[in-house]
């Protein structure tokens, strides 16, 4: 864990120190969000704050690479895709932050990256389902990886609209998954089934978390540099990099085939650690689609532009989507560990305190 935590800072530490850099670069270059009509901030705003993210996470992944535990790590590719692929989706999001690539263009720009992830070896391997175990994923492997890390990539990608949104959600999605993967690997919870290479997964998210965690200061409300489409793509891609990563890693044959629940979180833990931002995706699709528009045509109706409409302010917009993907990621972490039951009911009366705090700007307009 120590190790795991030094990476983690070092990480969010280059991302802190290199983000003004960044932002000097961004300024000099005329890599700069304009104000527009579906915009939130109200003065023009540097971008390119991924680039001192990847700066960050290279260093990080240095770091570990000379450490006498992470260093075992490096014997297999999953980190060294991630490294190359998320340098190429980073150089294609700076020139999207420079030069506003068309969404087609960023769609191709994207599956490249990805292809470059499987080619050099990160791919998922198997889909473990309850009363059948894990399932052994031939050429179908490709096309599922790619599906999925272009579904995370734009789901993340659609949240990135209020300060400090994306940097916050993008380190609790990183630390859910870290916490899970962990779990595994350590054996505590598994019955002692824990695999070595299972330290890839875990690596990636405690780096993901770290260069969300050291950029956020820079970009929380008032911002004074954007991640980007440098940066928020990279986010999307290392955290499906990261549940990528854990298919295949994990022996269940030793598991109690009665326990349903962590057969499937493999799969499921993905899709929860981002509800929020797929739930913003899918409504946004959908209406578009129905209005005729493209689906990539943007609008401010997404979720948190919703939560400013109804009353509250820029920063309480921002803790309310941290909650609730907070509230999604580690209850299905929480249930992994301790049993569902209990974990179900406090988030269910957490779920329903958070409703009540939803609902408070509508509640004081009621006359009395």
């Amino acid at each position: 864990m120590r190790e795991y935590l030094l990476v983690l800072c070092v990480a969010a530490g280059v991302t802190w120190l290199l983000t003004p850099v960044a932002r000097w670069v961004a300024l000099r270059i005329g890599a700069v969000a304009q104000v527009r009509d579906r915009d939130v901030h109200n003065v023009p705003t540097p971008r390119l704050g991924g680039i001192a993210m990847y700066a960050g996470v290279c260093a990080a992944f240095l770091v570990a690479h000379s450490l006498p535990a992470l260093s075992a790590v490096f014997k297999y590719s999953d980190v060294q895709a991630v490294v190359v692929a998320g340098g190429v989706i980073t150089l294609l999001g700076f020139v999207d932050d420079r030069f506003e690539l068309d969404a087609l263009t960023k769609l191709a720009g994207q599956t490249v990256a990805i292809g470059i992830m499987i080619l050099l070896g990160l791919q998922m391997l198997t889909i473990t389902l309850p009363g059948v175990g894990a399932v052994q994923l031939g050429s179908e492997g490709v096309p599922l990886t790619v599906l999925l890390a272009l579904l995370t990539i734009n789901s993340v990608n659609f949240i990135d609209g209020l300060d400090g949104l994306l940097a916050g959600v993008g380190a609790i999605a990183a630390l859910a998954l870290f916490a899970f993967s962990y779990s595994l690997s350590s054996g505590s919870v598994t019955h002692g089934v824990g695999q070595e290479r299972i330290s890839a997964p875990t690596l990636i998210a405690a780096v993901l978390a770290g260069a969300c965690l050291g950029f956020l200061p820079h970009n929380f409300n008032p911002a004074r540099i954007f991640m980007g489409d440098s940066g928020s793509m990279l986010v999307g891609l290392m955290l499906s990099a990261s549940a990528t990563s854990l298919t295949g890693q994990f022996n269940y044959t030793n598991l109690d085939p009665k326990l349903a629940f962590p057969v499937l979180l493999p799969l499921l833990l993905p899709l929860a650690v981002l509800l929020v931002p797929l739930v913003d995706l899918l409504l946004a699709v959908v209406r578009r689609t129905r209005a005729g528009r493209s689906p990539f045509a943007p609008d401010k109706m997404h979720l948190h532009h919703r939560l400013l409409e109804i009353g509250h302010s820029h920063t309480r917009a921002v803790l309310i989507m941290y909650f609730w993907t907070a509230l999604v990621a580690f209850t299905g972490v929480a249930a992994f560990l301790t049993g569902p039951f209990m974990v179900m009911g406090i988030a269910g009366s957490l779920a329903v305190v958070a409703l009540i705090v939803l609902a408070m700007p509508r509640l004081r307009e009621r006359p009395s």
